[in-house]
């Protein structure tokens, strides 16, 4: 085959994205496919205003921050058992995956 598949996580936990791409990287290098990454992209951070009372007090706020973490993994020279293996492999629940190939 030889071909590069990209795989892109994204999680709300930092955590999560870790120990998915050590996974990932773990059964693709026993499969003998050539891994680049896991390649750390920019967080994404979005931040709330909200008011603390809802008619006073209107320089009272609460500011809230949802952070969203992506990782980046290249996968090279693949073979079926390359594909196979990243087929039966479970990630948490958290975490999002985006496959290009």
């Amino acid at each position: 085959m030889s071909q590069r598949i990209r795989i892109k996580l994204k999680s709300y936990d930092f955590n999560l994205v870790d120990k998915s791409a050590e996974k990932i990287v773990k059964t693709v290098k026993s499969t003998g496919a050539v891994v680049n990454g896991p390649i750390p992209l920019p967080t994404d951070k979005k931040i709330y205003t909200v008011l603390r009372s809802t008619f006073v007090n209107k320089k009272s706020r609460e500011q809230f921050q949802l952070c969203t973490y992506k990782r980046l993994l290249d996968i090279y020279s693949t073979t079926s058992k390359t594909i196979d293996a990243l087929m039966k492999l479970e990630l948490p629940s958290g975490v999002e995956v985006e496959i290009k190939v």
